[in-house]
């Protein structure tokens, strides 16, 4: 099959590689372009450098975190070529985003997937056939079908652009198989240039990427960090609930944030406690109804509230004033932790994020591993990527340094801005706890052949009695009682570290028992020291964030008349509120209050068609907020 496209391809000559055309109708270049439609004066970064390697006709490798301005390094170019630029995600909600934006300020763009029906999927081909389309997005199932192949071979592509591009890499936090098919591409459509984007690679993933899906390529990698979110990791206790509700009501009660939970009861379960607290919290999972699950996804781009829910809320989520992200449970990798993460404060204005973590998600993401149906090797990386993870959450540095250091980036002093640099953590040797454990949980397992669960170890070792104890006589062990003069709580920090060391295997298909591996007999015998970090007594407390953008009480009332017209506006068009416009952008009309529609030429956010879509209904939003302003100052009127 690969034989006869390519055949056809080269039977119609490289009409693929005519890169250096620019719009015939007004000349324009890439500058103009990202003014009259996205509303920016000046490209950010290297997105221009990113633009000017696919007009060359290059491929192009671009790392740039959540809320850089990916889209731009490929939205740009399509306009800038003849032809289709063919965009492949694997979300359909973030195709429809991208869509619905494009469309808003005067940009022919389409989507293929399966939310279409079969007369709509035949008009987005029709025009495609008749050239009116600039920008293609499709899932890669859907590019990879014979009659989508078929078509384009057919068509003028300038252009494949394919966005989380990690999900190709066995390496990345997120694989799927169908992507690495993708490789059909260089065969294919070798006079093609092609563009792969992802905000979270580490270095073998990015490998990977290339090998699989590039040739020759230019790489752009932006640095991983962001300054402005604030980085704090707690290890779990009894009351956490509790102080992530006293964080939300104390410094962020009218500001919006995301609470991560690991499944969905756990999400329906800390949603209800934050609304019985009297939070505006709502609920994302996949197991809700389309229509539930939807409706809350646009009243949290809406309104300020706390979003509760698993990682379905993921990719696609662009509200840049997300305050805080929590996460209830850990992650199951770095690069999941990054990402989640990094849609909070895309503003650039300070952010919080927050993490809890304890032995049972570490048990809970090693069981989900263990029982999924992936291969060997895929599995292995994902232990390695929940190890990493959970010496982030356990290192006494500086948080920053460590994540960074992940990505391959260096930086060369502390941060100032994580909770370890704020309050350094003190570490202790702690290599006799460490044998007594052992030492424990080899004498419970010698009992039965089998071993006993953390819980009942941790009693033994503690000299706690029960009904259990007394039955497998493990009152009579040696290590009963040895370790009777710390907590549970302490215990089961030196059993999660002695676990992500692989001193101890947990058996996730026997009830979690402990045995003790091979690797624990230099340990158990001196020959290497146990170090742990001292945890002092932290709380959960925030720095209020600063709104540079402070609004008089008259500007915040107009600012608010603003986001009512915003809303009602995005139902009439079924899109997004942000689609319509940022709050950024409202604050710089309400600042500037605009009476004439050429007066919001320069506000960033703000291009000439959405002045002409636009202007005149915010002009007379900004016109009845001064009549009632005039009113209040003279009520006679």
């Amino acid at each position: 099959m690969r034989a006869r496209y390519r055949e056809y391809i080269n039977s119609k000559g490289c009409f693929a590689c005519i890169l250096s055309r620019i719009v015939k109708e007004k000349m324009m270049t890439a500058e103009e372009i990202l003014k009259r439609y996205f509303g920016y004066e000046t490209f950010r970064g290297f997105q221009k450098e990113v633009i000017d390697t696919v007009m060359q006709g290059r491929d192009a490798l671009v790392l740039m975190p959540t809320g850089g301005g990916k889209s731009i390094c490929y939205q740009v170019p399509a306009l800038l070529m003849d032809g289709v630029t063919v965009v492949i995600s694997p979300l359909i909600a973030l195709m429809k985003d991208q869509v619905d934006m494009l469309r808003d300020v005067g940009i022919c763009a389409a989507a293929l997937n399966s939310t279409l029906t079969a007369e709509e999927a035949r008009t987005v081909y029709r025009d495609l056939e008749s050239g009116k389309i600039k920008l293609l997005y499709i899932a890669p199932e859907r590019l990879l079908k014979p009659l989508t192949l078929e078509l384009l071979s057919r068509l003028s592509v300038s252009l494949f652009a394919v966005d989380e591009a990690h999900c190709i890499s066995v390496w990345g936090h997120d694989f799927r198989p169908e992507y690495q098919a993708l490789d059909c591409l260089k065969e294919l459509f070798p006079h093609v240039p092609r563009m792969a984007l992802t905000a979270t690679a580490d270095e073998q993933t990015r490998s990977e990427i290339v090998s699989r899906l590039l040739s020759n390529p230019r790489s752009f990698v932006a640095s991983f960090d962001r300054p402005n979110i604030r980085y704090r990791m707690y290890e779990k206790g009894k009351g956490y609930l509790d102080q992530i509700t006293q964080f939300i009501l104390g410094e962020h009660m009218h500001e919006s944030g995301i609470v991560y939970c690991a499944t969905r009861n756990k999400a329906e379960a800390v949603a209800g406690y934050l609304k019985k607290n009297g939070i505006d919290a709502l609920i994302y999972h996949a197991g809700m109804e389309n229509e539930e699950r939807e409706a809350n996804q646009s009243a949290f781009f809406d309104r300020p509230c706390v979003m509760v829910a698993t990682i379905a809320f993921g990719m696609g989520i662009d509200k840049p004033d997300v305050r805080f992200i929590i996460h209830v449970d850990m992650p199951k990798s770095i690069e999941n932790f990054f990402q989640e993460t990094g849609r909070a404060g895309r503003d650039g204005k300070p952010a919080e994020s927050v993490l809890y973590y304890g032995l049972e998600d570490l048990v809970q993401q090693r069981f989900f591993i263990d029982k999924s149906e992936a291969d060997p090797m895929y599995k292995q990386v994902s232990l390695h990527k929940l190890d990493s993870m959970l010496g982030l959450a356990e290192s006494a540095g500086c948080r920053r340094i460590q994540l960074l250091a992940y990505f391959g980036e260096k930086l060369n002093k502390p941060c100032g801005n994580c909770d370890n640099c704020e309050n350094p953590p003190l570490t202790r040797d702690a290599t006799k706890d460490a044998q007594k454990l052992l030492s424990c949980i080899y004498r419970c397992s010698k009992t039965n052949g089998l071993g006993f669960g953390a819980s009942h170890v941790i009693k033994v070792l503690r000299g706690e009695v029960s009904d259990k104890i007394f039955e497998k006589r493990h009152d009579e062990l040696s290590t009963f009682g040895i370790g009777r003069d710390h907590t549970m709580k302490y215990w089961r920090r030196i059993l999660r570290q002695l676990i992500a060391k692989h001193y101890v295997n947990v058996n996730y298909r026997v009830y979690n028992v402990l045995t003790v591996s091979d690797r624990a007999r230099t340990l158990l015998h001196g020959q290497e020291k146990f170090l742990v970090r001292v945890e002092g007594d932290k709380q959960l407390s925030s720095r209020k964030v600063i709104d540079h953008d402070d609004l008089d009480d008259a500007e915040q009332r107009l600012f608010g008349k603003l986001r009512e017209w915003r809303k009602t506006c995005a139902n009439q068009n079924a899109v997004a509120a942000y689609n319509v416009f940022p709050d950024s952008t409202l604050i710089q009309i309400a600042r500037r209050k605009p009476r004439q529609p050429h007066q919001l030429a320069g506000i960033s956010g703000i291009g000439e068609k959405r002045i002409e879509r636009y202007g005149q209904a915010v002009c007379e939003v900004v016109s009845l907020w001064y009549s009632e302003e005039k009113a209040k100052d003279n009520p006679h009127i």
